[in-house]
C-alpha cells in the first residue's frame, strides 16, 4: 500500500492532537490540586483572626424628628411669572435707546466679551489700534468705533492698558440701557 505524504502528515497531526488532549486531561487535576492546598492558608488565618474578635454593639437606630408642617402664606402675593397691568411697558415711538440692527455685524460680535483678550496696541497714522485675540485663534485689529461682544458693545476709547466699551443690554422690560465695560491689557 502506498501512502501519500499529505495523508501521513494528517494522520500524524491527528495522533498528536489526541495525545496532547489526553496529557492535558491527566495533568490538569494534579496541577489544580497543588495550587489549592497552599493558596488559602493566609485567607483561613485571617478569617480565624476575625472570628476570635469580640462581637461589637450595633448602634441603635437614630430617632427622627417629626415633620413640622409649613403653611404657605405667599399664595396671595403676585405671581412673578405673569405680567400685571402695571408691568406692561409702552415702547417709545422711536425715542428710546435701541441697538442698530440694520448695520452689518463685525467678526468680534460673535464672541462673548469675557472670551476676548486685549493683548497689545499700536499707533498707525495717528490712530490708536488695539490687538485682540479671539477664541477662534485669529488676531484682530480694532479701533474706537468698532463693535465687539454679544451685547452690541461699541469701543469708545483705546489706551495703552485698556479698551473702553459701551454695551447696550436689555433692561428686562422691553427697553435698553447702556452699560460701561472694559477690556484690560492681558499679560
Amino acid at each position: 500500500m502506498i501512502w501519500s505524504h499529505a495523508y501521513l502528515t494528517a494522520i500524524h497531526r491527528s495522533a498528536c492532537r489526541k495525545f496532547s488532549a489526553k496529557l492535558i486531561c491527566l495533568l490538569a487535576p494534579a496541577l489544580l490540586a497543588g495550587c489549592a492546598q497552599s493558596g488559602f492558608a493566609d485567607l483561613r488565618a485571617e478569617v480565624d483572626r476575625i472570628k476570635r474578635q469580640p462581637a461589637g454593639r450595633i448602634a441603635p437606630v437614630p430617632e427622627f424628628k417629626t415633620y413640622e408642617g409649613f403653611h404657605y402664606t405667599a399664595s396671595e402675593l403676585r405671581d412673578p411669572f405673569t405680567k400685571d397691568v402695571e408691568d406692561t411697558i409702552v415702547e417709545d415711538a422711536g425715542g428710546g435707546l435701541q441697538p442698530d440692527r440694520s448695520r452689518h455685524k463685525e467678526a468680534l460680535e460673535g464672541f462673548p466679551l469675557d472670551t476676548l483678550k486685549f493683548v497689545g496696541n499700536l499707533e498707525l497714522n495717528e490712530q490708536n489700534w488695539a490687538i485682540i485675540t479671539a477664541p477662534d485663534g485669529l488676531v484682530y485689529r480694532v479701533k474706537a468705533g468698532n463693535y465687539l461682544g454679544q451685547n452690541y458693545g461699541k469701543i469708545t476709547g483705546v489706551s495703552e492698558t485698556q479698551l473702553d466699551i459701551t454695551e447696550l443690554v436689555s433692561n428686562g422690560r422691553g427697553g435698553w440701557i447702556e452699560r460701561q465695560a472694559a477690556l484690560a491689557l492681558s499679560e
